[in-house]
């Protein structure tokens, strides 16, 4: 249990993942098929590809892991992906086995992952990951054992500012019930329904990430969000005059900052 947890929304939002992960096995099938020709999107595949040629990837908070095939299609040596819903890596491990690709799953409780340091050369993570870590220090801190000197973080992840935009099709408006410094908010949208998502400003992730001892080697803002619902009607706030996405690269340093 997070040392964080003291009135129990981590544990809350623990069953909320795992439930909402049910929905990778109800469509093996599908994500099956999609795995053998899945690419990231191409601001990732411009960044990622003269890093990843034989690198050995780690990917926290995998998810689907639908990702990962496309980090190996890009020239990735392999990938371990590490998530805390044992439904998500039993599924994403099953199509790994099935698909023969060097992907490995492991069941993690976040930000420490009881690796040996020094294991991986990139780091990819994002879309909707970052924001359900509730101590993106240690989780920075890390990501930063864990890299071989010189290695990379990759993180592409909905924008600090998402959260307040509406979904109304016909305006965008900001929600009355939500602010941009605000220490978290529930989450009221399928798949982490009541799940308690942390917050942090663009500043504070960009921070965070110095502080743990990486340089800073990309920064840029997207107007397209990574997941729009299913069935939902495009919202006004997808029309491309707002920000949506965020993409990060960062190398690590020799040493962390003190």
């Amino acid at each position: 249990m997070s040392t964080f947890d003291t009135d129990g929304t981590y544990e809350e939002t623990r069953r909320a993942w795992d439930d909402a992960s049910h929905k990778h096995v109800r469509e093996y099938g599908d994500h099956l098929a999609q795995a053998r020709t899945v690419r990231l999107l191409p601001i990732e595949e411009e960044l990622l590809r003269p890093l990843l040629e034989g690198a050995e990837v780690l990917h926290p908070q995998s998810g689907h892991g639908l990702d990962d095939h496309a980090l190996i299609r890009l020239g990735a040596r392999s990938v371990l992906g590490l998530d805390y819903s044992p439904t998500a890596v039993s599924a994403a491990q099953r199509r790994a086995d099935d698909l023969g690709v060097r992907c490995l799953y492991q069941v993690a409780e976040l930000p420490h992952t009881g690796l040996d340091p020094s294991v991986a050369d990139v780091v990819y993570t994002g879309k909707g990951a970052l924001t359900w870590m509730e101590d993106l220090d240690a989780w920075a801190a890390e990501m930063h054992r864990l890299l071989r000197p010189g290695g990379h973080l990759f993180v592409y992840e909905a924008h600090p500012l998402v959260p307040l935009w509406s979904w109304d099709a016909e305006e965008t408006w900001v929600r009355s019930d939500r602010s941009y410094f605000a220490a978290s908010h529930v989450n009221d949208t399928f798949p982490a329904r009541g799940a308690t998502e942390h917050q942090r400003t663009l500043a504070q992730v960009v921070m965070t990430v110095l502080g743990a001892g990486f340089e800073l080697l990309h920064l840029a803002e997207h107007p397209d969000p990574f997941w729009k619902p299913e069935d939902q009607i495009p919202a006004a706030a997808w029309d491309g005059r707002l920000p949506n996405a965020i993409s990060l690269l960062a190398r690590r340093a020799d040493a962390p900052r003190t």
